[in-house]
């Protein structure tokens, strides 16, 4: 049975601007990784599209080094190869520990990225481009 996956971490100073990437990861099938640049690690969840704009099923994996933010390449343990889909900068404009708001500021992907705590490691993440 799955654990609760409810952070405890702040995210909301509000002048603070946070890093993200978003990784293609081809195994043990094409997936996308989030990952989140929170309290010296990456928080992150497996998405089987890339950041959609709607709801989809996220689920939370374990915590990656922060090394993940600026790396491409081959995995260790013959885990398949990552490559960067997107990258950038992200705050959050609300957050509890089951539903967060965070807006994106990548070199792909501008706009507002939702991710509400289902339960055990499940999420829902949806994204909201910025039109303006």
């Amino acid at each position: 049975m799955a654990q609760a996956v409810a952070w405890d971490c702040t995210l909301t100073v509000a002048t603070l601007m946070l890093r993200f990437v978003i990784l293609e990861h081809d195994h043990p099938a094409l997936h996308w990784d989030l990952m989140l640049e929170i309290d010296g690690v990456l928080k992150t969840w497996r998405l089987s599209v890339p950041p959609p704009d709607d709801p989809r099923e996220a689920v939370a994996i374990g915590d990656h080094r922060l090394e993940y933010l600026d790396y491409e390449g081959p995995v260790s343990g013959n885990r398949g190869t990552v490559k960067r889909w997107d990258a950038g900068m992200y705050e959050a404009s609300h957050e509890t520990s089951a539903d967060w708001t965070l807006e994106l500021h990548g070199t792909r992907w501008q706009g507002t990225l939702t991710l509400q705590w289902l339960e055990g490691s499940r999420w829902s993440v949806y994204c909201t481009p910025d039109r303006s």
